[in-house]
């Protein structure tokens, strides 16, 4: 393992020679930039007694990108040297064509950081990040008779990038990433459930192998597995759905958020197309995407075309003021970028993608939420969901809910989905909770096969409306 400082323009290229080659790239073109990368991650994991994944990766590479229009070339390497950039400007080269463009303004400096620039798996010995999954294994059984199986991970990561732009500029920024899971199975009387929990963020490890933190995630991970042993059938048909606050949040990322990002806009392909500055949700409905939350899973100090990230408020009281977008789709819109140009790697080329996607609160206490619910459920977790972006429809299975009957919450449900569309649901709150709160630091965004860490985060919602899949009772 190395922690050598990533430095592509001192020991791998030479910049003028590389800055050359990206200006004959881009002549003629809107817009580009070369894109350096190295990545390093650790996972382990601990299952069922026994370390049973214990894995270090590392890449490096680049990507050359020319924007012409509604064109794009991108050609990638995993040899960071002046011979594979030729043979990529070769390619990327292409999409220009002939014929001449005027390169769109650089994006703003800055010197603002949202997190340091620590390496977290340097940050603790091998040996103690297996004494620490170790332990927890064997708190998690000690806790319960019930356990059958425990599963606790640990997973750090740090991505060191380099964005060098056509007028000259680079722009560098070193990403940390850590996220500690645990996951529990019980059995009772022949029955077996499940519960899980976790989070992390762009943080030291450090803070994530603490005792008091560690035993309060298992905690949790045993408490949803118990609460799932006694759930009951859970309810169909039409009905009024309290969300908690929090990671339920994913929810509103799926089936609004996407729907929201510049190119399926710019396309037509979006629910919320040409709908900008209409009422597209309830009043008092805000949502922000904020990628400069310090140390916050889904922040970037600078998206992976340069650009700052930004507070972007996108629903503002119910209308609609903002899309998330990238250089492309800002200067085909005619707006400003808003720092959300996103990829995976250098493997990939960026496009408009969500950071810290969250609801501001309102007034209504979680209380008086759930005893507006006369006949429905409350939903405070979440698992898998499906969502059509064009459509806006939706589909998410509940990890955790309740029946609620007269406001009074009653058994747990097991097998419940919640079904419908983003614009609705928008339409549909008819209440919103003071306890805003964002996830623990768990979210991945997948779109057009590249993932990301994302954010989200809602205070408790009330929503009329919501067809509740499970079985009847």
């Amino acid at each position: 393992m190395t922690d050598t400082p990533f430095r592509p323009f001192e020991t791998m290229l030479d910049r003028d020679a590389a800055l050359t080659l990206l200006r004959d790239t881009l002549a003629g073109a809107d817009d580009g930039e070369l894109f350096l990368e190295r990545r390093r991650s650790e996972a382990l994991v601990f299952d069922d007694g026994r370390l049973k994944t214990a894995s270090y990766d590392a890449s490096e590479g680049f990507g050359l990108r020319a924007v012409r229009g509604e064109t794009a070339g991108y050609a990638h390497s995993t040899e960071i040297s002046e011979q594979s950039l030729r043979r990529a400007a070769e390619t990327a080269r292409l999409a220009v064509g002939a014929g001449g463009g005027t390169l769109a303004p650089a994006p703003a400096g800055t010197n603002r950081k949202l997190y340091g620039d620590h390496d977290p798996i340097a940050g603790q010995a091998f040996s103690v990040k297996l004494d620490t999954l170790r332990d927890v294994d064997a708190f998690v059984r000690d806790l319960d008779p019930r356990v059958v199986q425990v599963s606790a991970s640990l997973t750090a990561s740090i991505q060191e990038v380099e964005i060098l732009r056509p007028e000259g500029a680079s722009v560098a920024d070193v990403r940390p990433l850590v996220r500690f899971n645990v996951s529990v199975i019980v059995e009772e009387n022949g029955r077996r459930e499940s519960g899980g929990a976790g989070g992390g963020g762009r943080i030291p490890l450090d803070g994530l192998m603490t005792r008091d933190h560690w035993e309060g995630v298992a905690r949790e991970a045993l408490r949803i597995a118990v609460v799932n042993l006694s759930a009951v059938p859970a309810p169909a048909g039409v009905m009024d759905v309290a969300l908690g606050a929090g990671w339920p949040g994913i929810l509103l990322h799926e089936a609004v958020g996407h729907g929201l990002e510049g190119d399926a806009n710019r396309k037509g392909q979006s629910a919320f197309s040409g709908l900008m500055g209409q009422r597209i949700a309830s009043p008092g409905v805000t949502v922000l995407d904020d990628g400069t939350i310090p140390d916050r899973r889904g922040s970037i100090s600078v998206d992976d075309e340069g650009t700052p990230s930004g507070k972007n408020t996108l629903i503002e009281d119910g209308i609609l003021v903002g899309y998330m977008q990238d250089r492309q789709n800002a200067r085909l819109m005619g707006v400003a970028p808003t720092g959300n140009g996103r990829r995976e790697s250098y493997a990939h080329a960026p496009m408009p993608r969500m950071t810290n996607t969250y609801m501001l609160g309102g007034d209504a206490t979680p209380g008086d939420i759930v005893a507006d619910v006369k006949d429905g459920i409350y939903a405070v977790g979440f698992g898998g969901g499906q969502v059509d972006t064009t459509s806006g429809k939706f589909v998410f299975s509940c990890t955790e809910a309740y029946r609620v009957q007269n406001g009074k919450i009653g058994a747990p449900v097991k097998g419940a989905t919640l079904i419908g569309d983003g614009a609705t649901a928008l339409r549909g709150i008819r209440a919103i909770g003071n306890d805003m709160a964002l996830d623990p630091g768990m979210g991945t965004c997948g779109k057009q096969g590249q993932w990301v860490p994302v954010g989200v985060g809602q205070p408790t919602l009330l929503i009329g409306g919501l067809t509740v899949g499970g079985s009847a009772t």
